[in-house]
């Protein structure tokens, strides 16, 4: 799950528990919508923490310089 569908959990979620008044036998629609608000923001924790993994510079490499035999030879 991406980004994406952790913010639209996080949305869905919020609308549930804030936004209704529905009232059901056997299902507390306030309950899932938190549950669905903590699991998005668990998804958007693991993402950035995997995101920011993925973008750890790594030391520069020293440049090495080829030198062809041939070139040396004919002295350019």
């Amino acid at each position: 799950m991406g980004l994406g569908g952790c913010i639209i959990l996080i949305a869905v979620g919020a609308i549930l528990t804030f936004a209704t008044d529905w009232k059901m036998e056997g299902f507390n629609v306030t309950v899932a919508g938190l549950v669905m608000m903590a699991v998005g923001l668990i998804g958007v924790a693991a993402f950035t923490s995997i995101a920011r993994r993925r973008r750890a510079v790594a030391p520069p490499v020293a440049q090495t310089t080829v030198v062809d035999p041939e070139q040396e030879r004919r002295g350019y």
